[in-house]
């Protein structure tokens, strides 16, 4: 059963509830800021993702409060220095980084409230975290304040000026992703890591183009063992398996036996060779499970 909810019809705390818990993980922005008296502000933000990279902007949202509409220090530090340093968070940092989410009066610097190293930027006046993994000095191009009311969101577009890099993350001169460790928002007080086993690689169809989940042959897209999941990486696959391919995989030894096992049932065989394709797309062995299947199709 499906729920259908007009957003107008409810309350801004259950619609940003919603919102929050469906749209994730989202990555965090750790915005550092300084205003026209040189008060410095640290202070994150789920609101937040990259938009270009040519130019290079990251955009964030500080969001009006939905308890009393306040604006919150940073969006209007950037409305006096239009710079911003925007910090990326990693677990090691991510307690740290909360306690720094602090309501704390204006005036107070989270950097010292959450014991971070507070580092000189280069090219602008905001300084940066010494712990982030990456940080990005930025220049404030736009602040686009969506509306008055209590929960809306102020766009702010931050040109990349210079960019710090921890080199501890890096694996040949690239950021690796395993290292970094990264952390993202989640509904209410939840938070993701991005690593061991939540990470997973999906090849990318970028250059080349898949043959399609429609092309497969029905007794495949029709299966009643394998997932969307496994339909969608049989799809990806540039080319169906040649005859020889086929040929190939059904004289493996653990094939031959399944068949050989379940020759008077084909119902039972027929299962017991997805669950087997099934297995091996788990193991990356994509062309050999479209091959391992092809063969029942025909």
């Amino acid at each position: 059963m499906i729920r259908t909810i007009d957003p107008n019809a409810i309350s801004q705390p259950d619609l940003h509830g919603i919102l929050l818990t469906a749209v994730a993980p989202r990555p965090i922005c750790f915005a550092s800021t300084i205003d026209a008296r040189g008060n410095v502000n640290l202070s994150p933000f789920s609101y937040f993702n990259v938009f270009s990279s040519n130019p290079p902007v990251l955009i964030f949202s500080p969001a009006r409060s939905g308890r009393d509409n306040t604006l919150k220090h940073s969006h209007e530090n950037v409305k006096e220095v239009p710079q911003v340093v925007i910090n990326i968070v990693n677990h090691p940092m991510v307690e740290q980084m909360s306690l720094a989410s602090t309501a704390y009066d204006k005036g107070v610097n989270e950097f010292v409230k959450s014991g971070f190293t507070q580092v000189k930027s280069e090219k602008v006046k905001p300084p940066r975290v010494g712990e982030a993994p990456v940080a990005f000095e930025c220049s404030v191009t736009q602040v686009i304040e969506l509306a008055e009311t209590p929960g809306a969101g102020n766009l702010i577009l931050a040109k990349v000026e210079l960019i710090h890099i921890n080199e501890d993350y890096l694996t040949n001169e690239k950021l690796d992703t395993q290292k970094l460790d990264l952390i993202g928002r989640m509904g209410g007080s939840w938070y993701t890591r991005s690593s061991g086993d939540s990470l997973f690689e999906i090849p990318k169809p970028i250059r080349t183009k898949g043959i399609g989940v429609d092309a497969l042959p029905a007794p495949i897209r029709d299966s009643e063992v394998l997932s969307g999941n496994n339909l969608g990486r049989l799809g990806n696959l540039e080319k169906f398996p040649t005859k020889a391919e086929i040929d190939e995989v059904h004289a493996m030894e653990e094939v031959t036996k399944l068949y050989k096992d379940f020759d008077g049932d084909k119902n039972e065989r027929s299962r017991k060779v997805h669950q087997l394709a099934k297995s091996w797309l788990k193991a990356n062995r994509t062309r050999e499970a479209l091959a391992l299947l092809f063969k029942l199709a025909e």
